[in-house]
């Protein structure tokens, strides 16, 4: 898969990390930065990755801030982007499962040993659609 990452300046340290593991599990990764610890706007970030995942550009993306509230909050606001904080495993497997969740935030000073199995059950768990999917498609609606 194609992976869109960013970050905000208190996720440099743990952007790195999570490329890794994106790596590591067989995936392609475009940094979208940012690239130092000098403080950006979070929103400029998820702007530029959502609209990449959007676009079909890039299968999913991942956003980290200090919260992941911010870069979560800003990603939703790009239409087709249903980005999804998660702080845990379940958070990240339900998040696909249920609500087919593109994009997915987490926090750098919240998210620690437990980041590699999130990022792992978020690119590998497969929307169930279902009824779900009617749910998705409401959210969809609401869109436009």
């Amino acid at each position: 898969m194609k992976i869109a990452i960013g970050c905000d300046h208190r996720g440099i340290k743990f952007k790195k990390s999570i490329i890794d593991v994106v790596k590591n599990a067989g995936h392609t990764v475009k940094d979208f930065g940012s690239y130092s610890e000098d403080a950006v706007d979070y929103p400029d970030i998820a702007k530029e990755v959502g609209e990449a995942v959007a676009s079909g550009d890039y299968d999913c993306g991942i956003l980290i801030c200090g919260t992941g509230i911010g870069m979560c909050i800003a990603a939703n606001k790009v239409n087709g982007i249903r980005a999804a904080l998660c702080h845990n495993e379940f958070c990240a497997l339900r998040s696909r499962q249920h609500n087919d969740a593109n994009i997915l935030c987490m926090g750098s000073e919240i998210v620690k040993e437990e980041m590699p199995a999130i990022v792992n059950t978020f690119l590998t768990t497969e929307f169930e659609g279902g009824r779900h999917q009617r749910r998705v498609e409401k959210m969809k609606d609401m869109e436009s």
